[in-house]
């Protein structure tokens, strides 16, 4: 099903909850391209990995929803790698951002024990915290 009308805007019903508490540039990079995979893979979880993949590259997850990342580009190694392979995603945290910004994120989300974790396990504490806001969003 198409995630935008015949105007271009996104359907909000069609779109994920984290993206619904997302600016409305999140919600067109995702239901465009969600449309245009759509079209050349067929509905599914092509599609939609495809839809998130194309969201990674600008935005990053912070607690419930999606905020616009400092730089551009791939998110983690599964991004950087492209299609196939066996690499591990990070859910929309920008792993490949610096410890500041992680440590940072990790403080707005109010992570504990951030200022001993290691870059890794920033990110990984962040993929938690982001869960865990999301089930207490639905």
């Amino acid at each position: 099903m198409p995630k935008t009308n015949k105007s271009g805007k996104p359907k909000q019903d069609e779109l994920p909850s984290t993206l619904q508490r997302s600016e409305e540039k999140a919600q067109r990079t995702f239901a465009k391209t969600s449309d245009a995979a759509a079209e050349t893979y067929g509905e599914g979880e092509r599609a939609n990995r495809t839809a998130f993949s194309s969201l990674k590259h600008s935005y990053e997850k912070v607690g419930d929803h999606w905020e616009p990342k400092d730089q551009k580009g791939p998110s983690d190694e599964q991004a950087e790698g492209g299609a196939g392979g066996d690499r591990q995603t990070a859910g929309g945290v920008d792993a490949n951002a610096s410890k500041k910004h992680l440590y940072e994120i990790a403080q707005r989300l109010d992570v504990a024990g951030r200022s001993s974790m290691s870059k890794s396990e920033l990110v990984e504490a962040i993929g938690r915290a982001n869960d865990a806001a999301t089930r207490r969003s639905r």
